[in-house]
């Protein structure tokens, strides 16, 4: 049935499904009427299929409460991960305009713009952002919105590209800089740097070393003592041994061995805290005139760096320092050509090893092959 007018309003009036349908259009304008008709057979004949309209997806703001969740609980073993996260998606609410926007409509017109703005900011020391500030906040909303998409909150991630120039911090400590950077640092900050270069530990790693985790003496059959790191929650926490070095071990003794505690702690017993070391080490850095690029991680790249020229391959370089994909282990490995002479060197005397000291003659070999057919 076509609507009908009913007073001052249009209404509608079929059946679906063996049941009458009439409702009001509230609408004084048949044209209309005749739309909100269409729409609600419609609407009806999704349900019917299972087709439910998509609710709208919320702001930004409204949403970031439970990425912050969700992070508290992914990396609960990495505090500094997730006060990172939280300061930039603080940075990232500070944008009005995309803390107002839906997160369906933050596509890839949203995205530069946002970073447009960003670009042409000032900090209070009259110095512009560099791009590795704003990839950082480019970093977070794209996990933000990887996560809103597995959410089902989304369907789309937009294409987020981080910007170019981004200036990675790639110092190496050499042999000198090394011996007087240690003399100079206190007694504490020198111990943890030594077992840095030693283990290529990530700084949180060491300062939660624990010493069941520590093993001075060596397993049957191996030449190093060890440590193994463990990360991850406890249900499905994983581990890696890293062996360790005589002035590690050195270290560790000068400090235990215990049964049980923490490794590294103040004289009271407290933990150490990372930005009391990076105040520190600061201080240091400065009192030697080394370049402002050298931060604690750096010890952790040198560790990796050199385990690279040591001739130790992708792999090797991924289990030992804990890396996710061999592919950030690759930037370490820089064969040289005498390293590939040494490969190819080593590949001749494992095949001439395989091979059988008699070997036999073409006529043998043919006599032998005349013999199996008849």
């Amino acid at each position: 049935m076509a609507v009908y007018k009913r007073g001052n309003c249009w209404w509608f009036e079929f059946v679906f499904n063996a049941e009458r349908v009439r409702e009001s259009t509230k609408q004084g304008n048949k044209r209309i009427a005749e739309q909100i008709e269409a729409a609600r057979k419609t609407q009806l004949a999704k349900g019917e299929v299972g087709i439910q309209d998509r609710k709208p997806a919320p702001a930004l703001k409204n949403f970031v409460q439970r990425f912050t969740q969700a992070i508290e609980v992914q990396c609960a073993e990495k505090p500094r991960t997730i006060s990172f996260y939280k300061a930039k998606v603080k940075t990232l609410l500070a944008d009005s305009i995309l803390a107002n926007t839906r997160l369906d409509e933050i596509d890839e017109a949203a995205i530069e713009k946002y970073v447009q703005g960003r670009s042409r900011f000032v900090s209070r020391r009259k110095q512009a952002l560099s791009p590795g500030s704003i990839n950082r906040e480019l970093a977070t909303l794209r996990r933000l919105l990887r996560l809103a998409h597995e959410w089902k909150e989304i369907q789309r991630v937009p294409r987020i590209r981080l910007l170019r120039g981004e200036r990675q911090r790639e110092f190496v400590l050499n042999d000198w800089q090394e011996a007087a950077y240690l003399a100079a640092c206190p007694e504490t900050l020198s111990d943890i740097a030594t077992m840095l270069l030693d283990t290529g530990l990530r700084l949180g790693e060491a300062l939660s070393l624990e010493w069941p985790q520590v093993h001075l003496e060596s397993a049957p059959g191996a030449k190093f003592g060890y440590i193994t790191v463990l990360s991850g929650k406890a249900k499905n926490r994983k581990s890696r041994n890293v062996p360790i070095s005589e002035r590690t071990i050195a270290v560790l003794a000068k400090a235990g061995p215990r049964r049980s505690g923490i490794v590294f702690n103040r004289e009271n017993g407290a933990a150490i805290s990372e930005s009391h070391l990076d105040q520190q080490h600061a201080r240091i850095r400065k009192l030697l005139k080394l370049p402002a690029d050298f931060v604690l991680h750096s010890l952790r790249h040198t560790f990796g760096t050199r385990l690279g020229e040591s001739g130790a391959d992708a792999f090797t370089i991924m289990r030992l320092m804990g890396h996710s994909t061999v592919t950030v282990s690759q930037r370490y490995v820089h064969p040289s050509p005498e390293s590939i002479e040494l490969a190819y060197e080593r590949l001749i005397a494992l095949n001439q090893q395989r091979l059988p000291t008699k070997v036999p003659t073409a006529l043998a070999l043919s006599n032998q092959h005349l013999q199996q057919v008849v």
